[in-house]
């Protein structure tokens, strides 16, 4: 293997590659092995490596200490080398092995002893005419030119290409089945929520009887009714921006069973806070859809309808009332809001900006339409940001403590989460330290993440990229034993 310190240019990108951070490979495109090697902690802390990623570098710098220990091996291997085939007093012999692709390799071998060493005088106890030590290294050094000529044949040994397991476990794994799994997880919640929707529907109050509680906002502004549609659209926008941004994403699985459990977690909460409190309608503005008092199958039908409209009042699938605590509007804003930002490239920093004035807007709009109360909105934000950074902050955790996390959005979370800061143990560890596996989802989340170690890289790839099939067969290589 060519010692890291002798790469070329080209090499370093290709190795950035092949280790998934290709994101490094614009900046450090016009630098050398050498110089890979002397990167530390304060070459990203300025342009422009400090504009690739926001983990300060620590992925790229725990690779290169990584390759710096490899090359302080070869660099001794090769020491070895470099002084040809040694005999060793307990009759061993050292013999050069040329690996295709692999360079040099040093093995120790016994079985062909008889072969090399077939003219060298008799031995005494194991050690060449009683000698030992220092001196008979010189007369080993004779010997060894004498006897080069009277190898025969060289000597094959089967040297089997790597398979793909025996590669090193990549430490963030597709496993597109637990993203299937999430993916069921959060249907199941979404219909559950529509269903939930028709039920909460037959319990609101009629507005002529049970008047629209009283909000701050609404006294301020008054009601815009194209607002409600300008925030649908900014959601449908945000959702398309998410979905083209996640099909070009490296690690599109992980990231994508991450976004499916959220959402479904949070849609299931919304489930059963519309269902426990029924708030009554925040407008007089509102027509909503009549009762059906038991009819099951008028019902199911309105909730195939709202699930075929994707739930959106400008598809005309939506005119049911009651599901105000929370805003499930105000939930896709945000939570496509901060997956776009997590895994977008630091450097995006307009096309951040772009989509959060996208959210915000759309934010604004659902008050202004007086579709909803202050409160749904206030709630759905909360509730969306915490778990939001709960979650990841849980799943970038490898195997250390951790210095900051954010509280969670009840008391009881506030109490877990500040004993485990005090505890200071591994977050996806279920031991009794560790307060935040209490939460029900615990295990869940393990499932999901159990195999993923450390922080996500924000890298991009065609979801459509080929990758010729590698055969694995068995190499053979002379055993060389000249220097």
């Amino acid at each position: 293997m060519k010692k890291v310190s002798h790469w070329s240019s080209e090499e370093v990108v290709r190795w950035l590659g092949d280790q998934g951070l290709q994101e490094y490979c614009d900046s450090l495109r016009n630098i050398d092995g050498r110089s890979l090697l002397k990167l530390n902690q304060s070459d990203f802390t300025n342009p422009p490596l400090s504009l690739v990623t926001s983990d300060g570098g620590k992925q790229l710098l725990e690779r290169i200490e990584t390759l710096r220990i490899e090359n302080h091996i070869q660099e001794h291997k090769n020491g070895h080398v470099a002084n040809g085939i040694n005999g060793h007093g307990n009759g061993h012999t050292t013999v050069v092995i040329n690996r295709d692709g692999t360079g040099t390799g040093i093995v120790d071998s016994e079985s062909v002893r008889g072969d090399i060493h077939k003219h060298t005088s008799p031995q005494r106890n194991g050690v060449r005419n009683g000698f030992t030590g220092n001196g008979l290294h010189h007369l080993q050094q004779q010997q060894q030119q004498q006897q080069q000529p009277s190898v025969q044949s060289p000597v094959q040994i089967h040297v089997p290409a790597p398979s793909l397991t025996d590669s090193p476990r990549s430490s963030f794994p597709g496993e597109w089945r637990k993203t299937g799994v999430a993916l069921v997880y959060a249907a199941i919640c979404f219909v559950s929520t529509t269903v939930m929707i028709s039920v909460v529907h037959e319990r609101v109050p009629p507005k002529e009887d049970t008047p629209p509680l009283p909000d701050k906002f609404f006294d301020l502004f008054e009601r815009r009714e194209w607002a409600f549609a300008i925030c649908e659209v900014n959601g449908m926008v945000l959702v398309a921006l998410w979905l083209l941004q996640w099909v070009l994403l490296q690690y599109r699985s992980i990231v994508g069973r991450r976004f499916f459990f959220i959402v479904g977690t949070l849609y299931l909460y919304r489930c059963i806070t519309m269902y426990i409190t029924t708030l009554p309608v925040p407008g007089m503005h509102f027509q909503c859809s009549p009762k059906l008092f038991g009819d099951h199958v008028s019902q199911m039908r309105r909730v195939m309808k709202m699930i075929a409209g994707g739930g959106l009042t400008i598809t005309g699938s939506h005119h049911m009332c009651g599901d105000y605590l929370y805003s499930g509007h105000t939930v896709m804003l945000t939570l496509t809001y901060l997956f776009i930002k997590e895994y977008s490239p630091k450097r995006f920093w307009w096309y951040q900006w772009f989509c959060w004035a996208l959210s915000v807007m759309g934010l604004f709009c659902i008050l202004l339409a007086h579709d909803h109360y202050s409160i749904d909105v206030v709630v759905a934000y909360y509730i969306t940001t915490r778990l939001f950074w709960w979650y990841h902050t849980m799943a970038n955790q490898k195997h250390y403590s951790i210095d900051v996390v954010v509280a969670y959005y009840i008391t009881t979370r506030l109490f877990w989460w500040y004993h485990t800061m005090a505890n200071q143990k591994v977050l996806k560890d279920p031991s009794q330290s560790n307060l935040l596996s209490r939460v029900w989802w615990f295990r869940f989340f393990l499932y999901l993440e159990g195999n993923v170690l450390g922080t996500v890289p924000r890298n991009y790839q065609l979801p459509w990229a080929w990758r010729p099939f590698q055969h694995s067969q068995a190499k053979y290589s002379k055993l060389d034993n000249t220097q």
